[in-house]
Order: C-alpha cells, then sequence, then structure tokens
C-alpha cells in the first residue's frame, strides 16, 4: 500500500480546487507522482491547468483540508482500511483499463476482492417486485457458489438483494460482494443498509471515489456506475423501468466491451421492459444463473442453484402473502397461487375473482393468472 506520507500528497491533490479524476490525470500524466506536482513551478502547471488552479496547487491545503487528510491517514491506518492509489500495485486493473479511472479508491473491507478472477455486476431497479428482488438474490447465491464475486452499487432493490445473496453462499469456493458507494466509506446510504453495510465490511468490500465523510449528492450515483461495470467481466440486469439508472450501467459495460446480460420478464411489468429493450439491442438473454457461468466458461459447483425457482424458502413469498405480491408479473397456477400464499382454496378463489372483476388480474385458460400492469 501507498505509504502515509505518499498518500498525504494524493489526499491533497484530489482535495485541490479545481483538481477533479481528469485534472489530477493530467498532472500525473506531466509531471509523475504528488510530491513532484506540488515541486513545479506556476509556468509549468499553467501548461497543464489554469492560472487558477496552478495557484491553489502551489497554495498548500487550508485548515479543513489538513484536517481531512489527517483523518484519512488515521482511518487508512486501521486494520481493513485502505486508500489505494493509482499507482499502487493493488489497484484494480479492469479500472486502468476504462477511460476514467479514479486516482484514488477508499476500501473498507477484504480489498484483495478487487483482484478475485471472477467479478459479475448485478443491477436493477430499486423497488422491484417481489419475484424480481428473489430472482435477484437467488442468482447471485448461485454465482457466488461458483466463485463468482458480485459488484454492485448498494442501492434499495435488486442492489441489496445481490449483495444478500452474494454474501449468503456457502462453501470453501464461494465468492463474496463488493459494494460500490455514492458516499464515502464511513457513510451509510441510505440509511436502513447499515446492517447490510456491517455484513459487506466483514465479509466483502465496501469502496467509494469519494473521500469521507462525503454525503450522498444527486450525481454522485451516475458517476459511481462506471465503477460498477468497470470493475466486473460483465453485467446483468435483473429489472429496470425504460429510464431506469441500470440502463446507464449497462451503456457503460457496453463502452468498456463488458458483456450486457439482461433477465426478460412479462410484458405487463413496466420493470421488465428496460430489460427487453437491452436485448432488443443485443444483451445476452439470462434465464438461468447457468447462462452467465457458460458465457465466461466458469465452472459451476454442483451445489450452485440455477434458476429462478431455486430461491430459498427464507426468501419465499411468506403466508397470508399479498397476492398481487405473490402474483407478480409472471403467469402462475391456481396452486402455485395457493402454495405461495398459503390462502385456502374457497378465500384464494373468492380473492381472484374480486382482483379479475376490479380489472387488477386476468385469468388465463388452464385455470391460471396474470397481474394486469395499470398505466
Amino acid at each position: 500500500m501507498t505509504p502515509p506520507e505518499d498518500l498525504a500528497g494524493w489526499l491533497r491533490l484530489m482535495q485541490t480546487p479545481g483538481v477533479g479524476a481528469l485534472t489530477a490525470r493530467q498532472l500525473l500524466s506531466a509531471f509523475g507522482p504528488p510530491s513532484l506536482i506540488f515541486q513545479a513551478s506556476h509556468a509549468a502547471l499553467t501548461r497543464v491547468v489554469s492560472a487558477t488552479v496552478a495557484s491553489a496547487l502551489l497554495a498548500g491545503p487550508d485548515r479543513e483540508t489538513q484536517d481531512l487528510i489527517a483523518r484519512t491517514l488515521e482511518w487508512a491506518a486501521q486494520p481493513g482500511q485502505a486508500c489505494i492509489t493509482l499507482d499502487d500495485p493493488a489497484y484494480p486493473q479492469s479500472l486502468l483499463d476504462i477511460t476514467d479511472p479514479p486516482p484514488l479508491l477508499y476500501a473498507l473491507g477484504n480489498a484483495a476482492l478487487l483482484g478475485a478472477p471472477r467479478r459479475l455486476s448485478m443491477v436493477g431497479a430499486r423497488t422491484p417486485t417481489a419475484q424480481g428482488e428473489r430472482d435477484a438474490q437467488a442468482f447471485a447465491q448461485a454465482f457466488s457458489e461458483a466463485g463468482v464475486t458480485i459488484v454492485s452499487g448498494f442501492a434499495l432493490g435488486i442492489d441489496a438483494a445481490a449483495h444478500r445473496g452474494a454474501l449468503a453462499a456457502t462453501g470453501e469456493q464461494a465468492g463474496s460482494t463488493i459494494a460500490v458507494l455514492g458516499t464515502g466509506c464511513d457513510r451509510v446510504y441510505p440509511p436502513r443498509h447499515k446492517e447490510l453495510a456491517h455484513l459487506v465490511a466483514d465479509r466483502g468490500l465496501l469502496l467509494s471515489e469519494f473521500a469521507l465523510g462525503t454525503s450522498p449528492a444527486k450525481g454522485n450515483f451516475p458517476r459511481r456506475n462506471r465503477l460498477i461495470s468497470g470493475l466486473s467481466r460483465g453485467v446483468l440486469v435483473v429489472e429496470a423501468a425504460t429510464h431506469s439508472g441500470s440502463l446507464i450501467t449497462a451503456r457503460l459495460a457496453g463502452e468498456q466491451g463488458r458483456e450486457v446480460f439482461a433477465m426478460p420478464g412479462s410484458i405487463h411489468n413496466p420493470l421488465a421492459h428496460g430489460c427487453h429493450r437491452l436485448i432488443r439491442e443485443g444483451a445476452k438473454l439470462v434465464e438461468t444463473a447457468q447462462d452467465v457461468l457458460e458465457e465466461f466458461a466458469w465452472d459451476a459447483r454442483p451445489a450452485a442453484k440455477t434458476t429462478s425457482e431455486d430461491a430459498s424458502p427464507a426468501t419465499q413469498a411468506p403466508p397470508e402473502c399479498d397476492i398481487l405480491r405473490a402474483l407478480g408479473y409472471d403467469i402462475r397456477s391456481f396452486d402455485d397461487l395457493s402454495a405461495r400464499t398459503g390462502w385456502p382454496a374457497d378465500r384464494l378463489g373468492a380473492r381472484l375473482l374480486e382482483l379479475e372483476l376490479e380489472g387488477q388480474v386476468a385469468r388465463l385458460p388452464g385455470g391460471r393468472f396474470q397481474r394486469i400492469a395499470r398505466a
């Protein structure tokens, strides 16, 4: 890892007003490590940056920046916490291959996962269907049991389900999970993920390009998407609306030369429309975890779960659950709904008739039912 005295220079560089990731890389390319940047003359610096930025570089850090540097050095000195610079051997090679690699990464947890040979990103809707959430968790667990490290964005919905599925994997060859944050590594967002953050830090990795103390900002999350895709061999989109942020990640994956996969769904499910669009544009259709494993020639462990019906009992819809949640947007038989809801046949039949009359459920041939999406 980068020595503290050198790391202080990197932190100072990245906290200089007017210096972002692109400007920092231009300075590093022109002058070398930060220590040499700060030794350069104003005239030399202005050949790369504006006079204002050159002056800021030579002025030195203010008290607030000094305090942040000191706090970060203390943070990085703790076990399981690190700042990884662009010239550090531990910096992930996969990010060096993208057009906009961050000069500095903050890592909390097992940083060795950045070098894991099998990495796959999973992204999707923040408010998924019950079935989509179960699929994400089951697929992530299956991938992890095949030795794949799951990368996602720590958001509500599909992201969280993917992280939990990866952590639920068992076996000596099980992979883990990397959560790419839109905040500093010392912030938990969304707040309800506090327990999940502890689990990921303990058994996986929390990763961010944002300085400690960085609060959630709207622009941070689209920016972190390039790291989600860049860290992986491919991206699997589980559920996404037509204008979903997950499609941004998929687009970035394609631009970075990564494979793009999408899970199809019901034509009546608005959250399937984004996936269907990706498939029309050339994304690989995924029905089982095995589809992705075979694409990369990753041998699956025999115990690996491979289909959306493999969700563990703990992730299945509980007894007396809402019928629409149990139905999702898939076509299901009466017996299947009865098993999923735990409702007796007479009560279930009566409620299905009510939903049919309300225009929320369609009765199909063969005693099957399908939820009707409302505009």
